[in-house]
Order: C-alpha cells, then structure tokens, then sequence
C-alpha cells in the first residue's frame, strides 16, 4: 500500500537521479529517485499531495512509486514564500523518520490556505506553533514559569526552555501580558498580537536552528521592494 507525501526539498544525485526529501505521517525521510528527468522527476516537487512506495533495505532507499495524490497547491508571491519557509522548517528541525501525523495533517490543510492566498501571518506563526509543541519545545501561555496566570499590565521575557518570566526592569525583547493573552486566544484582530507573535516565534525557534540563516527567510527578504 503507498504512503502519503508532501516533498519538501530535491537535489540532483549522480546523472540522472535525485536525492529527495519527503515529509510523510511517518517523519521526515530522504530516499533516491532514479530517472528523475522523466515524469516522476517532475511530480518531486513542493506542494503537491503524493503517493510514494520505497524500496531497499539500507538506510538510503529508492523511490519505487510516485503518483499524485490530488492536484498542486499553486503558491505564488508572499504565499510561496511562506510554504517554502514551512518545508524548511522541517528540514531544519524535524527529525528523520519520526512519525507526527497530527503535524502533517496540519501542514496538509495549511497548503491550500495558502493557495486561497488567506493571510499569511496567522498560518505561520500557528505552524510555528505547532512544529514546537510536536518537538516537545512547547511552553505554556496561560500561565509563567511559576505556574501564576500572565497578567495584562506585566511584562515578560521568554526562556525557550521553561516560558515566560515576570520582569520589573525594561529590557529589550520583552512582551506585555495582554499581548502574551491575546497570543493564548489566536486573537489576531488585537492590536499588536501578529507583531509580538512573530517576535516569539523568532526566540523560541533560534535555539533549535542555530546560527545558521535561514534561506526562505533571506529569499523573501529580498524580494520585498525597498520602501
């Protein structure tokens, strides 16, 4: 029977195969396409819903089947830059061959929201989300490290490894605790909630993706036109 698949990345190998990467209900995993400037080699791209059946018994296995699945997400402008960051995401964090089915059935359902071109910024920031709590780098929003409820007039600063901390003195990179309750609550029509979401996201991942940049970050950097 074949499994479910989204590619995430291809790279030629050798003359005329690729190394691919797919993201499956099983984990992320790398195996090798063989005749890949025919038409299997021209399904191995983003974002279009797959069928795959591997075969091999070592560690680097061959892609036997690769049907679609369904039609293409066709993603364009900030939308394709937002799957692309997605798919590195999981390159970059998610280990090899382990199984999160709840977070590729949200990764599948996050695909066509982008290709409705819904805003960008909530679908990210809830992946993000997501991605961390599946990985076990989840923290709580209700409540500070001490187990008190975050409160609307303090402010706090996050530890990645435990959540946030009541503070008295300003320092950069803190966040006001209405801002903190409005992330708890998806409430994105609240002033200032995607700003400070954002701003979260980029502490709580920097740990895990080191100091490495990340690619789809600097790409859509660039293409943003100087105001």
């Amino acid at each position: 029977m074949a499994d479910l698949a989204f590619v995430l990345h291809s790279r030629a190998y050798r003359e005329t195969s690729a190394l691919v990467d797919l993201f499956t209900p099983q984990g992320r995993t790398r195996a090798v396409l063989r005749g890949a400037r025919g038409k299997a080699g021209s399904l191995a791209r983003p974002f279009v819903p797959l069928e795959f059946e591997l075969r091999g018994r070592s560690d680097l296995k061959s892609i036997a089947r690769l049907e679609p699945a369904g039609l293409a997400y066709w993603l364009e402008g900030a939308s394709l830059f937002g799957g692309l960051y997605l798919n590195e995401l999981l390159i970059r964090l998610l280990p090899a061959e382990d199984a999160h089915p709840d977070l590729f059935d949200h990764y599948a359902a996050t695909l066509p929201a982008l290709a409705e071109k819904r805003p960008l910024e909530p679908l990210l920031r809830a992946f993000e989300w997501r991605l961390l709590c599946e990985l076990g780098y989840g923290f709580p929003l209700e409540v500070d490290v001490h187990g008190r409820p975050i409160m609307p007039a303090q402010r706090y600063r996050l530890s990645p490894e435990a959540g946030f901390e009541a503070v008295e003195a300003m320092q950069p990179g803190l966040f006001s605790g209405v801002d903190i309750q409005s992330m708890a609550a998806a409430d994105w029509d609240a002033p200032g909630a995607l700003m400070a979401a954002k701003r979260l996201m980029r502490q709580a991942l920097a740990p895990h993706l080191g100091d490495r940049p990340l690619v789809s970050r600097e790409l859509f950097m660039g293409s943003v036109p100087p105001r």
